[in-house]
């Protein structure tokens, strides 16, 4: 055994007298290169070495090895082993090796086999490396065992059957068997003090080699029943340790029959540390997901309320990204009087703390729509509240306000995906939903406009808020959703693709709501794509309406005087379609008074509605932003005001007040005739 050195800068190379003599080199013969070797390696062993060498100052290691096909001046063949260590300076950077150069001719084995000795000691290396590198991509248990029971793996490794045990407690259990088998299979837990290999392999922390049939009879007659009809000569028990403690056992059968070599149990003891190492990542990594996707589930509704007359169905599922989970949420708020809120949200990021904000955020928003906010409010405040947190996390969000009655919701979106709307003879749409910043993100300085802050037709909000309202009418047999972005984002970001295969699965989908919802988690599977992902649909029953039964929506601005004239013109009409033309003048006359009061007395955009409720009534409700509620008054008969709700509350049948958050709806109501009159021929008494 002899040594060299070799500087890397200046590329010279220096062997003491003793290397040369392993590798038959007379002093003047040897170059002072690493070419210099050429002379005395067999064809294709330098290109070997050299690769070696360069991933081992590639990938930062301090030593490298290989064993080499050499041969002496006669051209006799022979095997050299080179073990180097690589220094390196300050900066990493390497400048020199320093090894050894050994005659491995007489490397333990069978006389006379060097050559077939070192190809398998190469090939059992090279699958070891290969199986490492497998197996650091492996983020569950099921990765590890589906790495070591692949039969191209056990082929690579000269076994026949390969099974792993996990520790579990004080037992452990079997979570693969391949090939031949060969555990006890009537236990699929085994105690650790059994006396069988695998245990024995835990329990004294020494890995078990078995050299031939005789000696597993005699060791583990327990054992015995299950080997003796299968063609195993040998086996190999090893022992998984992490971190100095046992995390498992591995075993390999083999068909040949003799002791293992020195060299050998090296390398299986190798196999068996990279497998301790992934097994316990993996452990690590279920353990770390299934608390977090236990804190997720926990910050979510425990149970979804019974609503009449609507059916709604949710899912969520995580994705198995280990701690990185998301803060998807869906929650159904009953709000009494046939209303219900429904909202779906994520919070940025995917850790327990996207989790927890989510539950601080979701009990938030369920508590300000329960008090009876607007949803542009209630969205306002919960913006207001996330921004109080200090988190530095933002969070989109989709809520609609549904009068089950009418069939009328009102929705606000924050930033989020706008929701999608099946209708009962199966066509959908996505409705285009007014959109706010999501939450948590700086309000908006007065006046400074905003993409996306601005409402259409059938869209207003509160004076205040970002986030305006958009109105959408929702007939027997529609159906809504809701859903995160988990459920249309497919691998390399392509959201078309899976926005499309979402509206086609929706229109395509079963009418019922728990079907439809099962349908369309099929699309992203069971381990929801590459994000969490949760989904929201509501179905809403009933009898349908006639043809034209509202409902009517228009805003009303302060400082638009059109907006009362277009609002007038509209309610008139309406009434006029809906049966009540000989009582239009009433319902004009009181719409205007509301909606007169609220742009007199008060300083927030309000809205004007108009529905036929099931009743056969026509109601007329106008919102604004006050808190303070109206009351009625007696004028005398000079006063040129006061006398609004006097004249609602003799023209209409029923009138009255709603609190509505941080404001509140005005509304009245109006019997239509049974059979209600023609209205007049142009020109006639009375035509318009």
């Amino acid at each position: 055994m002899g040594t060299f050195d070799w500087d890397l800068d200046s590329g010279q190379m220096f062997l003491d007298t003793t290397a040369l003599e392993v590798l038959d080199l007379r002093p003047g013969e040897f170059t002072g290169t690493p070419a210099g070797l050429r002379v005395r390696l067999a064809p294709g062993e330098e290109a070997r070495l050299d690769a070696r060498v360069a991933q081992a100052l590639k990938a930062g290691r301090t030593h490298y090895g290989a064993y080499v096909r050499s041969r002496d001046r006669d051209g006799a063949p022979g095997w050299t082993h080179v073990q180097g260590r690589i220094l390196r300076d300050p900066r990493g950077r390497p400048y020199r090796i320093i090894g050894i150069l050994r005659d491995a001719v007489h490397d333990p084995g069978e006389p006379g086999a060097a050559g077939e000795r070192d190809e398998g000691r190469r090939r059992m290396t090279g699958v070891v490396e290969r199986t490492t590198a497998i197996l650091a991509h492996a983020r569950t248990v099921n990765d590890v065992t589906d790495v070591l029971k692949d039969p191209e793996a056990l082929g690579h490794l000269g076994a026949v059957s390969v099974m792993l045990g996990v520790v579990d407690g004080g037992r452990i259990h079997l979570v693969a068997e391949g090939q031949l088998g060969a555990y006890v299979p009537e236990t699929e837990y085994t105690r650790i003090d059994a006396p069988l290999p695998l245990s024995e392999a835990v329990r004294t922390m020494r890995p078990v080699f078995l050299g031939s049939r005789e000696e597993f009879q005699r060791r583990y007659p327990d054992l015995w029943p299950y080997i003796e009809p299968l063609s195993v000569r040998s086996g190999v028990y090893l022992p998984l340790i992490a971190q100095g403690r046992p995390v498992g056992a591995l075993g390999l059968l083999y068909t040949r029959e003799g002791d293992f070599n020195a060299e050998e149990r090296n390398v299986l003891m190798a196999l068996g540390s990279g497998i301790a190492q992934s097994l316990q990542r993996a452990i690590l990594f279920e353990q770390e997901h299934d608390l977090a996707e236990g804190l997720q589930k926990a910050m979510l509704p425990r149970r979804i309320p019974e609503v009449a007359g609507a059916r709604i169905a949710v899912r969520y599922r995580a994705a198995r990204m280990g701690r990185d989970i998301g803060g998807d949420w869906y929650d159904v708020v009953p709000l009494g009087e046939g209303r219900v809120g429904v909202m779906i949200g994520d919070v940025e990021g995917h850790d327990t703390d996207a989790a927890a904000v989510m539950g601080q955020l979701r009990i938030a928003l369920r508590a300000y729509v329960a008090e009876g906010h607007t949803p542009g409010m209630a969205m306002e405040r919960a913006s207001a509240f996330l921004r109080d947190l200090e988190t530095e996390r933002f969070a989109t969000c989709t809520y609609a306000d549904i009068d089950l009655t009418s069939g009328m919701a009102r929705m606000v979106r924050a930033g989020h995906l706008d929701p999608v709307v099946r209708r009962g003879d199966g066509s959908c749409h996505r409705v285009q939903v007014a959109g706010g910043l999501p939450l948590g993100l700086p309000a908006r300085e007065p006046g400074e406009a905003g993409a996306g802050a601005s409402g259409g037709p059938g869209a207003f909000g509160a004076a205040g808020t970002g986030y305006p309202v958009t109105t959408l009418e929702l007939h027997p047999g529609d159906t809504l959703l809701l859903c995160t972005d988990g459920l249309t984002e497919r691998p390399g970001g392509d959201g078309d693709t899976g926005l499309r295969e979402l509206m086609e699965a929706v229109r395509d989908g079963p009418a019922d709501v728990e079907e439809l919802a099962d349908v369309l988690c099929d699309l992203v599977g069971d381990s929801g794509g590459g994000d969490d992902m949760a989904l929201l649909l509501l179905r809403r029953r009933g009898t349908p309406l006639p043809r034209g039964g509202g409902p009517l929506r228009h805003r009303l601005t302060p400082g638009d005087p059109d907006a009362p004239a277009m609002a007038r013109h509209l309610i008139r009409a309406a009434a006029a379609a809906w049966g009540a033309w000989d009582v239009a003048d009433e319902i004009e006359l009181a719409a205007d008074e509301l909606m007169t009061n609220a742009l007199v007395h008060t300083d927030g955009v309000g809205g004007v509605s108009m529905r036929l409720t099931p009743e056969g009534r026509i109601r007329i409700e106008v919102e604004d932003t006050s808190s303070a509620l109206p009351r009625r008054r007696e004028a005398d008969d000079w006063a040129v005001s006061g006398r609004g709700l006097m004249l609602v509350d003799t023209l209409a049948d029923a009138w009255g007040v709603e609190p509505r958050g941080g404001g509140k709806c005005v509304w009245c109501e109006f019997a239509v005739p049974a059979s209600a009159p023609s209205p007049p021929e142009p020109g006639a008494p009375g035509a318009v």
